[in-house]
């Protein structure tokens, strides 16, 4: 079992409409809240529960569209509804990397972020797990 830091924290952006994998993915539920993989598990269920394994789950947020916070809250019950943050308008990764960032750095200035998509495969957690 990894030694968790405190002072480590994760972003998960998981606002975008997933206009790239249409027809599957649509605007009002976009591909991060999907089965993809048919597996059970979201893409976004799948980034958080590979982050828990290194990161202390109150510090991991969920940067979204304020239209999604519910969805989130309903596919990561244990994050804390702190958590997840939600942005009035979509105005791309730089905006809210930048927003998660102050919000972060206000709570923790001795803050490590990772800033990962929701929608992203990684199959092998141990390999990003020692990256960190």
């Amino acid at each position: 079992m990894t030694t968790l830091n405190k002072n480590f924290y994760v972003a998960i952006m998981a606002g975008g409409i997933g206009s790239r994998f249409w027809p599957y993915s649509r605007t009002d539920y976009p591909k991060q809240f999907l089965d993809i993989l048919n597996t059970g598990k979201t893409l976004l269920q799948w980034t958080y529960e590979r982050f828990t394994q290194f990161i202390p789950e109150e510090n991991i947020y969920v940067v979204t569209h304020h239209h999604y916070a519910d969805t989130v809250a309903k596919q990561l019950p244990n994050l804390p509804a702190d958590n997840i943050v939600s942005e009035p308008s979509r105005k791309n990764t730089a905006p809210c990397v930048a927003y998660i960032s102050h919000k972060i750095h206000k709570k923790d200035p001795n803050a490590s972020m990772i800033c990962a998509p929701a929608d992203h495969l990684i199959m092998d957690a141990t390999s990003l797990q020692a990256l960190a």
